[in-house]
C-alpha cells in the first residue's frame, strides 16, 4: 500500500462512507476491496469519496476495476464520487 494512503471509514443510518486520501496503488485498491468485504453487513450504499486522492497509479485502478465484479452480487450500491470518481472506476456499478 503506498506509504500515505488512508482510508477513513464512516457510517450513518444505511450509508456507509469511504473517504480515500494519499496516492492509490495496487495495495491500496486491495485495502479498499478488503474494507468493502467486511463493512458492508447492513448497509445499503456505499460512497466512496475521491476528492482527496493525490495520485491514483494506473496498476491500481486496474485492480480495483477487475476486482469489483466479486462485489456486484452483494445486495449494495456502490456510488464513487468526487473529482477523482472518473479517474477511479469507468464503469457504473
Amino acid at each position: 500500500m503506498a506509504s500515505n494512503f488512508k482510508i477513513f471509514v464512516h457510517r450513518n443510518e444505511d450509508n456507509l462512507h469511504l473517504k480515500l486520501m494519499g496516492d492509490f496503488d495496487g495495495s491500496s485498491a486491495c485495502e479498499l476491496l478488503n474494507v468493502l468485504k467486511k463493512s458492508c453487513d447492513n448497509v445499503y450504499r456505499v460512497i466512496i469519496h475521491t476528492n482527496c486522492l493525490s495520485n491514483i497509479i494506473p496498476f491500481g485502478r486496474d485492480v480495483l476495476q477487475r476486482n469489483l465484479c466479486d462485489l456486484k452480487n452483494l445486495p449494495i450500491k456502490i456510488m464513487f464520487t468526487g473529482e477523482n470518481a472518473t479517474r477511479i472506476i469507468s464503469e457504473k456499478i
